[in-house]
């Protein structure tokens, strides 16, 4: 019984993260392409100014009429409409009511996330891994497989590795900075080899490797087809799967009964699900109302696009680590980490493919600089799960981890590569 709440829980919430896919896109695209559609909004208006009245009235009308319609069927368009007009101190009001809100809804996911692991009798760390993970991962497949629809199959990609990097070296080493974190030393080493798979599994997909050296040329790199994003949409089932069934034996401990929550389960796995989607709305408008605020006071939006937008898809994982740990569940947030690592391959990437007819790109710039990254950084957070003797990632590691993100950031921005 158990085992089948998770399942239909998990399509729950692959059910709707396919159905909050708008809500990022708009505020990754607008930062990023703005002036060139103004631009071009421009260029096309004064045109017809030239030509036939008559003719210019029906040109200008048809587009205006698909623009409203498709701004309509995007919740972060009515975010950034309703904030464009107004101040600086409703925006700010905006800013830090929505951290509350963040902060707040974080904690009720790690509370209601604990709950479920007890009342089904399953490892935190795998709820985290598989629950928790599919939820906060909306964002990166919002922005991720809208782009790759929209035209712009790189963003996909790189957004795709970027949060696997930011995830693991950032969040995962503030979080073991705060308070060493506790692991089960089976589960998160086999989940662990899923997540290091999975990196080599989507480099290994985008090789080309009917001329292997073409990737590292400027001009050339790879493509991840869409055959093989079916393959990794069809893993991602297959991994949901087996990650539950292989926890299914385990049993929670005495002191953790004593916190179980009685509740019947289904109330829990929608209390969960609405936990999630306030965590996942609420970085929207705190996203979308620095950027507006960043924009008032003249910060250049190649800096938006590469600090506030790219960070703001990883910013759930981020609060519910930080939330974690000050409960004291690490377990939760190791789980979260790893689980969210593997769904960026097999679900942002591999759905972000799988809808896009010539795949996703992979430009020479991934060969040399992101994916080499990426497989380190994996490797790096396999080593330390070697070596933690008594099954907890300690301070010392998250320095490691940290150092490690610092130095490929501050290394793909001298070598003008952004991460996200």
């Amino acid at each position: 019984m158990s085992f089948r709440a998770v399942v239909v829980c998990c399509l729950l919430v692959l059910g709707w993260s396919v159905f909050s896919a708008a809500p990022m896109t708009a505020l990754l695209r607008g930062a990023q392409e703005s002036p060139a559609e103004s631009t071009g909004n421009s260029t096309e208006s004064s045109a017809p100014a030239t030509s036939d009245a008559d003719a210019d009235e029906p040109a200008a009308g048809a587009p205006s009429a698909d623009a409203e319609s498709t701004e309509s069927l995007d919740p972060q368009e009515w975010i950034r409409a309703w904030l464009s007009p107004k101040g600086n101190l409703v925006l700010l009001a905006v800013l830090i009511v929505s951290i509350a809100v963040l902060g707040k809804s974080a904690d009720w996911l790690v509370d209601l996330a604990v709950g479920l692991s007890l009342r089904l009798g399953l490892p935190r760390v795998i709820v985290g891994a598989t629950i928790v993970s599919l939820g906060t991962t909306a964002p990166e497949a919002a922005v991720s497989v809208l782009a790759a629809i929209n035209g712009s199959p790189g963003l996909a990609m790189g957004n795709a590795v970027g949060s696997i990097i930011c995830d693991t070296g950032l969040i995962l080493g503030l979080a073991c900075l705060l308070k060493p974190l506790p692991f089960t030393r089976s589960v998160v080493n086999r989940q662990g080899w899923v997540q290091f798979g999975c990196g080599v599994l989507l480099v290994a997909l985008s090789i080309p490797w009917d001329d292997p050296l073409n990737m590292f040329r400027e001009g050339g790199g790879g493509t991840l087809s869409r055959s093989a994003g079916f393959v990794l949409v069809a893993l991602l089932l297959i991994y949901m799967v087996w990650s539950v069934r292989l926890a299914r034996g385990e049993t929670a401990t005495a002191e953790e009964e004593i916190e179980s929550d009685e509740r019947p389960v289904i109330l829990v796995l929608v209390a969960l699900l609405a936990a999630v989607a306030l965590v996942v709305a609420s970085s929207m408008f705190l996203i979308g109302s620095a950027t507006l605020l960043a924009e008032r006071f003249g910060v250049p939006e190649s800096v938006i696009a590469a600090t506030m937008v790219a960070f703001g898809t990883s910013l759930p994982e981020l609060c519910i680590a930080m939330a974690a740990v000050r409960k004291n569940q690490g377990e939760l947030a190791v789980g979260n980490i790893v689980g969210a690592d593997i769904l960026n391959v097999l679900f942002v990437a591999g759905l972000s493919a799988a809808v896009t007819p010539a795949g996703l790109r992979a430009e020479y710039h991934f060969f040399q600089m992101q994916f080499p990254a990426m497989l380190f950084i994996l490797l790096v957070f396999r080593c330390g799960i070697w070596q933690a003797s008594d099954d907890r990632l300690k301070r010392p590691f998250g320095v490691v981890l940290l150092s490690t993100y610092l130095a490929v950031t501050f290394l793909s921005y001298f070598l003008g590569v952004q991460m996200h």
